[in-house]
């Protein structure tokens, strides 16, 4: 026979229960021996004595027959979440936490290239209770070498609680380290990768050259997509990089609009890759 000492397991759920039952019962059993004693003891009074000690047990044993009842059933209304998590009960929502509807907006910013500089950002957007659903870093382009070093295009996707303005993200924002930050509203479509939906939409204009506007306008988000000749004039008092011209073929170019939003040189190369699918082609475009 081994001598090794046996582990103790601590008590189940069902063991548990078991041990409460039989508590219950030995309580119910005393209080009926209180009221058979007293029941008892009150005939005797009836024949002949006089003694208050039957109405006193009596008056225990219903008195421990009704707290069993009411305690046990006082268990078993307790409420459900109250069973499942018997911790702490959880606290409400902080204004820090997402607890109503938000809203989405496109956020783009110059950032220093610096170690701890993009966590600033991503802190302020923590702060404000932000949700960051994409992020897309580009270079600026040589123009963009400042004394403080190479900037980075960041271009943010979040979604925000409603009651935060343009103006509030802007400051927060500005404060963190971003530099000519600019907020726009945004969609849930912003959220596609761009060089997955530059592939899909590659492969659509190829087979169908004439898909190309649809598809240069889902490809950069812009509403405004319309057909030049070669040497025709934009508007020039656009804004800077608000305007885009896209050359198809000899005989066409693609006029693109955004003024909400500057075309970055990412979105340019994009857009020409999109239109070189076209135009190997046969394209009849119409103006």
């Amino acid at each position: 026979m081994s001598d090794a000492p046996k582990a103790i397991h601590p008590r189940s759920g069902h063991d548990r229960r078991h041990h409460a039952r039989s508590w219950w019962r030995e309580i119910l059993e005393v209080a009926v021996l209180f009221v058979a004693v007293g029941v008892a003891h009150l005939l005797a009074t009836l024949l002949g004595h006089t003694d208050p000690g039957p109405v006193v047990l009596v008056g225990l044993g219903a008195a421990l027959i009704v707290g069993s009842a009411v305690h046990k059933r006082l268990k078993t209304v307790r409420p459900a979440t109250a069973r499942r998590r018997p911790g702490r009960a959880p606290s409400p929502p902080t204004g820090g936490e997402r607890s109503g509807a938000m809203t989405l907006w496109r956020i783009r910013m110059r950032v220093v290239e610096r170690p701890g500089r993009l966590a600033e950002v991503a802190g302020a957007f923590g702060r404000l209770g932000c949700n960051i659903l994409a992020l897309h870093i580009a270079p600026t382009g040589s123009s963009a070498i400042t004394p403080a070093g190479c900037d980075a295009l960041d271009e943010f996707v979040v979604e925000a609680p409603t009651h935060l303005t343009p103006r509030v993200l802007h400051d927060a924002l500005s404060e963190a380290g971003g530099l000519d930050v600019l907020v726009v509203p945004a969609q849930v479509k912003d959220l596609i990768d761009p060089g997955i939906q530059g592939l899909l939409l590659a492969q659509r204009v190829h087979g169908d050259p004439e898909q190309l506007p649809q598809a240069m306008a889902e490809l950069l988000r812009v509403s405004q997509v319309e057909w030049r000749r070669p040497g025709e004039t934009v508007d020039e008092n656009a804004a800077f990089n608000s305007t885009m011209v896209i050359s198809v073929h000899p005989e066409r170019a693609l006029l693109l609009r955004r003024p909400g939003l500057p075309f970055t040189p990412a979105e340019a190369a994009r857009a020409a890759a999109l239109a070189s699918a076209a135009r190997g082609a046969r394209y009849s475009g119409t103006s």
